[in-house]
């Protein structure tokens, strides 16, 4: 899923005096109880927030902008972790764990009046898979592989990293337009080029590679990760729905639901639940029957930065579960894959 959110519950801050000691009243959502309550911490425990900052309330509706600042690098790196664990009908289990990581930055060069001009570099991308005891890497921040099955996927990495491309985007963190990807082309086609000498072939990943790296796609991403908030605003403890398609044809929708938990103390934290329900799929031949259920889950949480509206750190958690059985009335015999991942952005902020 591309999709492409603890409960200290701050919504209002208020300075005191008390025997010569500042401390802080903090409001917050009582975990147990769900009601709101006022407590008092250390003045020191709380973190500053600007006099207006980019995530702030107006009427107790707070609504999402960008204070982005000239000169400043702004990290974004996503990090996914997927363990499968696949039982077949005799109950033997066979696990496999994947990981994937890709590391960016954000450079904002300029600000004309709401419109930020940002590079966004492509630092670095590492793969690995275990399985049965054995682990591959593809790294780019480390020298190619020796096996031959790898140097393809290292040099395609290697060639897409090390660049930079052109985004503008504004303060209510709507992407505008990202450009400079026919050079990333260029510079993939001669890598893999020194490699692959069929032209048909080379052409080929090069399309391959359109499909998959351009600026609907990347537009796409971050218009949905950047910005979670709805444009309209919402209230500390209220609820918001999307959903988007999980197939091609639109037949299955994820959905995701989200919760405004806190703002205030410097971040606002959103939970996040939903998935796709379990869905079951049947077809007869003769006495043969062939069923497919799956189902997934996920829950977490996305917090952003009170005083810039970038997000500091995402930390989801997906279950999927396809269970497959053939019956002919008499026996039956299934096979089951168990699909635990960790979808995380800037994970060192957790």
């Amino acid at each position: 899923m591309k999709n492409i959110t603890a409960l200290a519950l701050i919504s209002t801050i208020a300075l005191v005096s008390c025997n010569k000691k500042e401390t802080a009243k903090i409001t917050k959502i009582d975990p147990k109880t769900g009601k709101t309550i006022t407590v008092e911490v250390p003045a020191d425990s709380v973190a500053k927030v600007e006099e207006n900052p980019a995530i702030k309330d107006s009427a107790g509706i707070y609504k999402q902008t960008f204070k982005l600042e000239k000169g400043k690098t702004y990290p974004l790196t996503t990090y996914q972790r997927d363990t499968k664990t696949m039982t077949d009908p005799t109950g033997k289990t066979l696990n496999a764990t994947s990981e994937a990581t890709d590391e960016m930055s954000f450079t904002v060069n300029d600000i004309k009046g709401n419109v930020y001009d940002i590079t966004l570099n492509l630092i670095s991308k590492r793969n690995s898979q275990t399985a049965q005891g054995k682990t591959i890497v593809v790294d780019t921040k480390l020298p190619i592989p020796k096996e031959d099955d790898l140097k393809m996927i290292w040099n395609i990495n290697r060639a897409l990293t090390g660049n930079k491309l052109n985004m503008k985007m504004d303060t209510k963190g709507n992407v505008i337009s990202i450009t400079g990807f026919d050079a990333v082309y260029n510079k993939v086609g001669n890598s893999v080029g020194t490699i692959v000498k069929d032209k048909n072939q080379k052409e080929s990943i090069i399309e391959s590679l359109k499909e998959s790296f351009n600026e609907k796609v990347l537009k796409d991403q971050f218009n949905k990760n950047l910005t979670i908030i709805p444009k309209k605003g919402v209230k500390v403890g209220e609820k918001w729905t999307n959903s988007e398609n999980a197939d091609a044809q639109g037949k299955i929708k994820v959905t995701s639901n989200y919760l405004l938990k806190s703002v205030g103390n410097g971040i606002a934290e959103i939970a996040v639940t939903g998935g796709i329900p379990k869905k079951v799929e049947k077809q007869n031949q003769g006495e043969v029957t062939h069923s497919l259920s799956s189902e997934l889950s996920q829950n977490g949480t996305i917090k952003f930065d009170q005083n810039t509206g970038w997000i500091s750190n995402q930390n989801i958690s997906v279950k999927t579960t396809q269970i497959e059985t053939i019956s002919n009335g008499k026996e039956s015999q299934s096979m089951k894959s168990v699909s635990n991942s960790s979808v995380m952005v800037n994970p060192s902020a957790k």
